[in-house]
């Protein structure tokens, strides 16, 4: 089974990031981050996770308001660095890990947290800022993430008890994961700060000596307090702290604290922690019974012929696919696919079979590899092919066989009236 072997926690400033991009790691005002990073460089060193779990925010550059969402799960193979307004910074894109993606979204939706997903997005310092000085990444980075991100830049967020929650309930998913593999949890976000409004550079340095304090201790106190008592001790911004309450709540209930530093530069109180995981594996086999719970909804359901639920990794397997398909909303684009359609598999990147599937108008083909129904009704509408012949299609019988079948011989698609 996967093995979490420990936490860690740093704040995720862009501070960070800057300072290794320009060097500046020897000078006055960075020297004392980087000094800190270097346990926690040493630690990841020695214990060579397999994984690491990334807990952070985005911070409005991936995630948009017009569509928020509270824990964001990424289950795609590699995430790239995006671009935060300056272009992005040259670091390698880092290796996910979609198998286990997987399972710990199906893990999560099982235990009631109604968890959204991402594919093909890059990411902010959120993530590559402390990343770039946690680990080595001119050959490319030596371990996996699976990032996990947190809505709490737009309220309402979720509560403190919940990300313990979250917590508690990644720890099932991770551990009854059925490969060998470690696993470690980072969580990233504060200390105190502020960096709106007129409070704008608040800072409160023994409320962050006493929330870490508590973040090993006694988290059960911290997931008791409301987002305003967070935002009074440690600014609006610094509420992002809750974050950590997910790596602690993934550990067992005694951990060990081998490393903790806290240096206050300018803006933002950055500290680090490294806390080693005590687990203990109980008499009975409480993860195959965890498993079980994970598979209980679609159990069965591979009985059903001619049935294809449309689960992540065949969204994942055929996102190239689907994303042609889905830029038929666009009215450029699908002018283009009426009038030079090879032209624009090429822009797409598309494979030679997916090519033919859509050349051919092969629905039930599409399905078999990928394709989502409702990108198919759109590529129905372009082409003029109505919902019932795709449904006749895919039954493998004529339009006039599929139409008897139902109470009312009608023809519709979701093209609009023009």
């Amino acid at each position: 089974m996967a093995r979490i072997i420990g936490g860690i926690a740093v704040s995720h400033t862009p501070t960070i990031g800057f300072a290794v991009d320009h060097n500046k790691q020897e000078e006055s005002a960075w020297a004392p981050i980087f000094k800190s990073f270097e346990p926690m460089r040493r630690w990841l060193d020695e214990k060579k996770p397999d994984v690491l779990v990334y807990i952070f925010n985005d911070h409005v550059t991936s995630f948009f308001f017009d569509h928020y969402s509270a824990f964001s799960l990424g289950i795609d193979n590699e995430y790239g660095v995006a671009d935060e307004g300056g272009g992005p910074r040259h670091l390698p894109p880092v290796k996910g890990d979609a198998a286990l993606s997987r399972h710990i979204g199906a893990s999560l939706m099982a235990d009631e947290f109604d968890m959204s997903f991402f594919m093909n997005k890059k990411l902010d310092h959120g993530l590559f800022s402390p990343l770039s000085a946690l680990l080595p990444f001119e050959a490319g980075w030596p371990t996996k993430v699976i990032p996990l991100q947190v809505g709490v830049l737009q309220f309402p967020i979720p509560s403190a008890r919940r990300c313990y929650k979250l917590g508690q309930a990644l720890r099932r998913a991770i551990e009854s994961y059925p490969e060998d593999i470690s696993v470690a949890l980072v969580a990233t976000g504060g200390l105190s700060h502020q960096v709106h409004g007129e409070r704008c550079g608040f800072n409160n340095t023994e409320w962050d000596a006493q929330f870490v304090d508590l973040i090993v201790n006694d988290p059960e106190k911290l997931a008791e307090m409301t987002l305003a008592e967070y935002a009074t001790l440690g600014g609006m911004e610094g509420s992002e702290v809750i974050m950590w309450l997910i790596m602690r709540g993934a550990l067992s209930a005694n951990v060990t604290e081998t490393w903790r530093d806290y240096y206050l530069p300018s803006m933002t109180g950055i500290a680090t922690l490294i806390l080693e995981n005590n687990a203990r594996t109980p008499p009975v086999d409480t993860l195959s019974r965890h498993r079980e719970h994970i598979a209980r909804q679609l159990s069965g359901v591979e009985k059903l012929p001619g049935t294809y639920p449309f689960t992540h990794e065949r969204s994942l397997n055929a996102i190239r696919l689907n994303s042609f398909l889905h830029k038929l909303i666009e009215p450029a684009w699908r002018e283009r696919f009426k009038t030079a359609p090879q032209a624009l598999y090429e822009e797409a990147g598309l494979t030679e079979e997916e090519r033919q599937l859509i050349s051919d108008r092969d629905w039930r083909g599409l399905i078999h590899y990928g394709a989502s129904f409702f990108l198919l009704e759109k590529m129905g509408a372009v082409a003029g092919v109505s919902n019932l012949h795709i449904y006749a299609a895919m039954r493998g019988v004529s339009l006039e066989a599929f139409q008897q079948t139902r109470n009312q011989q009608v023809l519709y698609s979701v093209a609009g009236d023009k």
